[in-house]
């Protein structure tokens, strides 16, 4: 299996942390449901702190990732959610920790609410493995 990263210069530069397609050839997909900021015993965590949030969320991630034998480096596809705009460079600066320089496709979407109304972000995420 292989997993290209492309942004054709015909298109603008991203100006985040995101590659405008990838191409997968062979190999099985992991569809990761939206992940949440609740820890393993379902707690919310750093409610109002979108840091904590996002760490949290991140965390989710990795582990189920490595659930899969799998890295963020296998992620081709991510969906973050957010309830508040504003706040987006605050999850970017922890998803820099998380992802080195293979950027999936991403989709950034601002919604009213989530199903938690103490919930900041939500994240799924589709990886090739």
């Amino acid at each position: 299996m292989t997993i290209e990263f492309h942004n054709p210069p015909e298109v603008a530069k991203p100006d985040g942390q995101f590659s405008q397609s990838v191409v997968v050839t062979a190999g099985k997909l992991l569809f990761i449901s939206g992940q949440v900021p609740r820890n393993a015993q379902g707690d919310t965590v750093g409610i109002g702190d979108m840091t904590a949030q996002a760490e949290q969320v991140f965390t989710n991630l990795e582990t189920i990732l490595k659930a899969h034998k799998a890295t963020f480096a296998h992620a081709v596809k991510a969906t973050i959610f957010v309830v508040d705009i504003a706040r987006v460079g605050e999850v970017m600066a922890v998803r820099s920790k998380f992802y080195k320089d293979a950027y999936p496709a991403s989709t950034l979407v601002a919604v009213s609410a989530l199903g938690n109304p103490d919930w900041l972000l939500e994240i799924e995420l589709i990886a090739a493995l």
